[in-house]
């Protein structure tokens, strides 16, 4: 093991650096142009989890994982193209689609919005292959055969169906067999668990995942809506101001005294394409917050992974926690400057922001 870093013990060496679990999906972008007006749009691949282990993967060089569910025809094809790129390694559980409704992997359509206009984000996850996935489908001990330093899923791969919790269980158990710190992202979306039976049906299936995690990645709505936390109106102060958040954090370490970081960004929009920028940890008792930037966004989808990605990679580097949440504050403010869903940038560049790096033409 590593010395402890934040109070975690994490391998110092393993096949792997870090794994996720959760769906692929593949999203339709049609730029600033809405939906019910676009010709044309550009296919991005994402998924919450895999966005995270793309990230350290492509700008941070580490080995990472992905345990997913495939179907094996054209849009799995590009998906899985989209996975090697980025240097992710592929544990699949292979589907077979029958030519005509699937099973699918899942599509997201969104446009950027633009000015005033915010961006607009609906789905279609009929069918979807990831909400098949079961306990039993993986082979866990293989997986963690070399070792895995770091284990990490998330909140919308547990909307997905009444099995895919019970995978997430499942792996986290593996990952502390093997000695894996466990991270996950609540990653609450309206949408996702409105389907799957509401804000009562969240509380009731992070609880059963909770347990497991060392760190914890989600804001005062996130902690409020999954975990049923009370907690102080969401809207009713300054969204850069992180008393909201720190509030709540005596009742999830109580819940989970097992926890020893929570972590999120913190975001003001002024409009659609300028956003002021921090993020904020608490790590056991201590409380770090990042500087604030003024973004110029060109598109914000995976923000939030690109900050995750940052600070666990700070984390699992043996870096200070306030380093830490500096790389994850760069690295997600940087991302909103790429299209698409997963990095772009190098480790120099995100050092150098997180430094207090400017944006004077590199020669």
């Amino acid at each position: 093991m590593t010395a402890p870093v934040a109070g975690l013990s994490i391998p110092a060496d393993a096949a792997l650096d870090f794994v996720s679990l959760g769906a692929l999906v593949h999203r339709l972008d049609s730029g600033v142009i809405p939906f019910r007006k676009a010709r044309e749009c550009q296919i991005h691949v994402s998924g919450g989890e895999f966005n995270c282990a793309a990230n350290l993967a492509d700008c941070f060089g580490l080995k990472t994982g992905i345990v997913s569910a495939m179907v094996d025809y054209p849009i799995g094809q590009l998906i899985e193209g989209a996975v090697r790129a980025m240097g992710v390694r592929p544990f699949y559980k292979h589907f077979a689609h029958n030519g005509v409704n699937g099973p699918n992997m899942a599509t997201v359509y969104s446009d950027r919005g633009q000015g005033v206009r915010p961006p607009v984000v609906f789905y279609n996850r009929a069918n979807e292959a990831g909400a098949l996935l079961k306990a039993g489908d993986f082979d866990w001990p293989a997986i963690f055969a070399g070792g895995v330093r770091w284990f990490h899923s998330g909140g919308i791969f547990a909307a997905l169906s009444e099995t895919t919790p019970d995978v997430i269980v499942e792996g986290m158990r593996a990952a502390k067999a093997a000695g894996a710190v466990v991270s996950f992202d609540l990653n609450f979306r309206a949408k996702l668990w409105q389907v799957a039976g509401g804000e009562a049906r969240a509380v009731e299936v992070l609880a059963r995942i909770l347990p497991y995690v060392d760190v914890l990645v989600g804001n005062e709505e996130d902690l409020q809506k999954g975990l049923g936390l009370p907690g102080p109106d969401v809207g009713a102060h300054a969204e850069l101001d992180p008393s909201a958040f720190l509030a709540m954090i005596d009742g999830v370490v109580a819940r989970y005294p097992q926890i020893k970081v929570v972590a999120t960004t913190l975001r003001a929009v002024q409009s659609t394409n300028r956003h002021r920028w921090s993020a904020v940890a608490w790590v056991q008792g201590e409380t770090f917050q990042a500087p604030t930037a003024d973004l110029d966004v060109y598109d914000r989808i995976g923000g939030g992974d690109g900050f995750a990605a940052g600070f666990f990679y700070g984390l699992l580097s043996g870096e200070s926690p306030e380093q830490a949440l500096r790389l994850g504050w760069a690295h997600g403010a940087l991302l909103t400057t790429y299209p698409g869903d997963t990095t772009m940038a190098t480790l120099a560049e995100v050092r150098a922001f997180a430094r207090g790096g400017s944006a004077r033409v590199q020669r």
